[in-house]
This record gives structure tokens, C-alpha cells and sequence, in this order.
């Protein structure tokens, strides 16, 4: 008779499966809880405790790490030796392994748990179960997730369980095995404060398949972290439209980014190819919208736009009347939701935003490795503002300069930002100088660069960038300062009567 081992934390289906398992001539050994819920539906169990002839001891600690357990795992039943060493013992072969582990993520994920409850949710016989399984699997078929409970039993019922689905599951075993591994070393590595630790541990789940990559010759996939934070994409609620792409996904984090900035007001963010077009804010959320739609009318069309509000009707037939790739709001009324869904081409996305902006870690994929770096979610309030120039910034400016701020930080360096009336008016992205983000910006901007404010994500080398903005009619400017040639700036602002700002911090966004 065929020997199954089913030791399980979740019990989704186990015991039917359990059942047909029986039925095709298994027996099957488990453990404490899973053995109790096979035997409340009438499944016959032998206990491990029968097997090893050794009792559970250390509250459960120890049951399964036993050679009766371990060596019917990793015994090869095709190896006249191994056979014969498992007979002169009276351990019988094992066939079949049903493990999946203790809770750990789940524990860890809730809002207050004690380090000792975390502690003591690491599976240990879990994991050496099914790696011994895995190891020795043209032996030993091994499943831990119940999803392949029925492809198992297929194999079974059809005269054995191929080797190809045997060697595939063993890979899976080894992957859960592992992400289980990162998880916990992720944990004990933050609880020890070690921020960048001698070897990186990741962990990722594969949330949806792509079509495709940044182009339709690169194949692609969407991957969550195993911990969800908010507000994060991957936790976002798709209420209609066609499943997201790999540059929707890109666009949209970038939009979700930028519009968790502001939770002092109205605000409504666009962005196209992760940089943002027109951003504004407002008392109404239909007023920010408005004024990034103003922003740049022309590149709005078949972007990305995120509000931080509900969604209401004024601002959906707003939005209503243009073609947008995606919206992503924290929720809308039922009417805004269903004016919006008369588009058949539009993605809505539900997204909590109740988490704000926190310092985590950001992870970058480099030629045979990554760069991590914390993630940038310093503000004004976090830097050393001071007025360099004669003249200080008037309360417009102020609004002006910190809406800048606020916008450029989230533009591709070199990036210049203008800023005007509750929107941005001009934006110059990811150009090789500086002064040639600050004339394309200009250049957008029109008209409305007189009297607007200009951000800078980082310092001017030289006075060439303020006499562009001179030009232009700009009459305040935010920056981080630390140049050399500091001063050489901040004369040119004060002989042409413009104010100055420095931040001492710097927001280079390279990718």
C-alpha cells in the first residue's frame, strides 16, 4: 500500500482530497490539527506519533524530525540498497507528501504581534519535509499548495503521477520553501535594525501575466512584495476595463507616487511615461483636476490620472470627456463610477491612500544585480529652508514654490518645474543639462511663466539656468543650492529682483 504523509496549515480542500486519496489505496499518516480535521470527516489516519514510536514533545516542536519520517522521504524506491536499508529498519517508503507551513506571513502581517508569536509561527518539520520530498522527487510526489490537489489525483487516477509534473512541483516546493525562508530572514534583519545586510533576501509573488513588456518583444510579468504596504499599486481594486500592461503599471506607480504627496488638499495628478504632464490642486477635486488638465491639454491624452479624493460626478464627466488610459482614485460615487465605466478602453483603479508616504526601501534592477536605497519621502518640512535672496517669496510664491517642490521631486533629472496658480505651467524632464530642462520648460509654459515659481531637483552649476528663468518672467525659484558657484546665482536673482529659495536637499530621480 502507498504511503502518504499530509501535515498541513492550510486545510482548503484536504480532506476530500484526502478522501480520494484513500479511495485510490493510500494510507496516510499526519499530524495534530490536520490529523483531527481528516478525522472529523471520517478519513482513517495513523498518527506520526504511531509511525515513530516517539511522542510529540516540546509543545509541538518536535514530531516529524524523525529517521522513520525522513529516511521513508529520501529513500530512492528505484535503489536495491536504500530498499533493503528501509526493511532491515521496518520503515516503510513514503509516496506522497501534503505539507504547507505555519502561518508566518500571515502572523508577521498583523498590526500588533509580539517578536515571541512570530517566533514561534517558523516552521521547522514543514520545511525539511518538503525539501527531503522535493530532493527525492522521481521518489516521493510532494504538494504544497492545494491548488494541485487535483492534478495530483489526476496522475494518480491515470497510472502514476508523470515525472515532469513530479520535477515541476519539487520546483515549487523549492521556490515556497525559500520565499518562507526570506520572509523570515526579511523579519529578524529589520527586528535587528540591519538596514543593508551582508546578503539581500527578497521575496516576491507573481500577482498577473502580461501580454508583454515595455514593447511587444519583451515578455513580462507583474510581482507584488509577499507584505503588502499602502498606498501601493499592487493592492489596488480593478473595477473596470482591460487587465493593466507593464507601461500602465509603470505610468501608474508614478501617478500613485506623486499624488500621495499631497493630504492638505484637492489634488489631481497626470503622467505620461512616468513623468508627471499637469498636476493641480484645489478646494474641489474638480478644480485640481481642471488645472491639470490646463497644464498640458496635449499629453493629458492616453495618459495617467490619479486623484487623492473621491471621485465625483463633476470630475468624472470631466475625465469622461477625453481618452485616459487609466484613473486611479482612493474610491468613487456610485454616479462617477458609472459614467466612467461607459468607457469601454478606460482602467479604474480603487487604491487605499490611507497609508501615506513612509520610508521603506527601493529596489532597482541593475546588469547582474540590484541597488537598493531608501526611498524618498522627504518633504519641506524635513529640510533646511532658507531665503538666499534679497527679497523673500510673497504668499503666492510660497504656494508656488512649494507646489514645485512637491512636482519636481517626482520628475526625471535633470528636471526643472514651473509652477503657477495651483498647477504646474511648464515641465522639463530627464535632459543631459540643466538649463536645457529649465528652456524646455519654459518653452511649455508661454505665457504663464511670467510670474511663476521655479523647482529645480538639484542645484544650478551655474547662473545660466536663473537667466533663462529671468527671461522668461519666472520670480521665484526653489532649489537645492551646494553648488561652487552658489553665489554666482543668487546675484543673478537679486540684480534682476527675484527671490531664491534653498533647501539643502537634492531629489535626483534617474529611473
Amino acid at each position: 500500500m502507498k504511503r502518504a504523509l499530509m501535515s498541513v496549515s492550510d486545510k482548503t480542500g484536504v480532506a476530500a482530497f484526502a478522501k480520494e486519496l484513500q479511495e485510490a489505496g493510500f494510507e496516510i499518516i499526519s499530524t495534530g490539527g490536520t490529523k483531527r480535521t481528516l478525522n472529523e470527516a471520517g478519513v482513517n489516519v495513523i498518527g506520526i506519533s504511531d509511525v515513530t514510536d516517539f511522542p510529540e514533545i516540546l509543545e509541538g516542536r518536535v514530531k516529524t524530525l524523525h529517521p522513520a519520517i525522513h529516511s521513508g522521504l529520501l529513500a530512492k524506491q528505484d535503489d536495491e540498497a536504500h530498499m533493503e536499508a528501509l526493511k532491515e529498519q521496518g520503515i516503510q517508503p513514503i509516496d506522497l507528501v501534503v505539507v504547507n507551513l505555519y502561518p508566518f506571513k500571515e502572523t508577521i502581517s498583523k498590526e500588533e504581534v509580539f517578536y515571541e508569536e512570530a517566533i514561534e509561527n517558523i516552521d521547522i518539520g514543514g520545511p525539511a519535509m518538503l525539501r527531503a520530498a522535493a530532493k527525492n522527487h522521481e521518489s516521493v510526489a510532494v504538494v504544497t499548495d492545494p491548488n494541485d490537489y487535483t492534478e495530483i489525483l489526476e496522475g494518480i487516477h491515470g497510472g502514476g503521477i508523470p515525472s515532469e509534473t513530479r520535477k515541476r512541483l519539487a520546483a515549487k516546493v523549492f521556490r515556497h520553501t525559500a520565499a518562507y525562508d526570506a520572509l523570515i530572514a526579511s523579519y529578524l534583519t529589520e527586528e535587528n535594525n540591519e538596514e543593508f545586510p551582508e546578503a539581500l533576501t527578497l521575496t516576491y509573488e507573481k500577482k498577473q501575466a502580461l501580454r508583454y513588456g515595455e514593447n511587444p518583444h519583451q515578455r513580462a510579468a507583474f510581482y507584488q512584495s509577499s507584505l503588502q504596504t499602502t498606498p501601493s499599486l499592487t493592492a489596488a481594486e480593478q473595477l473596470h476595463g482591460k487587465p493593466l500592461s507593464y507601461n500602465n503599471i509603470n505610468d501608474a506607480d508614478a501617478a500613485l507616487a506623486l499624488v500621495s504627496e499631497f493630504t492638505d488638499t484637492a489634488a489631481a495628478v497626470a503622467v505620461k511615461h512616468t513623468n508627471p504632464c499637469g498636476v493641480g490642486i484645489g478646494k474641489r477635486l474638480l478644480d485640481a483636476y481642471t488645472q491639470a488638465y490646463a497644464a498640458d491639454p496635449v499629453s493629458i491624452f492616453g495618459g495617467i490620472v490619479a486623484f487623492n479624493e473621491t471621485v465625483d460626478v463633476e470630475t468624472a464627466e470631466q475625465c469622461a470627456n477625453i481618452f485616459l488610459e487609466v484613473v486611479i482614485a482612493p474610491d468613487y460615487s456610485a454616479d462617477a463610477l458609472a459614467i466612467l465605466q461607459k468607457k469601454k478602453n478606460i482602467r479604474l483603479l480603487k487604491v487605499d491612500m490611507n497609508g501615506g508616504q513612509h520610508a521603506s526601501q527601493v529596489v532597482s534592477s541593475v546588469k547582474g544585480g540590484v541597488l537598493v536605497q531608501d526611498e524618498d519621502v522627504k518633504g519641506l518640512d524635513n529640510a533646511d529652508v532658507e531665503v538666499v535672496t534679497k527679497r523673500a517669496p510673497s504668499a503666492d510664491e510660497w504656494t508656488n514654490l512649494e507646489l514645485a517642490w512637491r512636482v519636481v521631486k517626482h520628475v526625471k533629472s535633470n528636471a526643472i518645474v514651473l509652477t503657477k496658480g495651483n498647477r504646474t505651467v511648464g515641465v522639463g524632464a530627464g535632459q543631459m543639462n540643466r538649463v536645457g530642462a529649465a528652456e524646455i520648460a519654459v518653452h511649455q509654459a508661454q505665457a504663464d511663466a511670467k510670474g511663476s515659481a521655479l523647482g529645480s531637483d538639484a542645484f544650478f552649476p551655474m547662473r545660466d539656468t536663473v537667466e533663462t528663468a529671468v527671461e522668461a518672467g519666472v520670480t521665484a525659484i526653489i532649489q537645492p543650492g551646494g553648488s561652487k558657484r552658489d553665489q554666482e546665482s543668487i546675484d543673478a536673482a537679486d540684480a534682476a529682483g527675484i527671490t531664491m529659495i534653498f533647501t539643502g536637499m537634492r531629489h535626483f530621480r534617474h529611473a
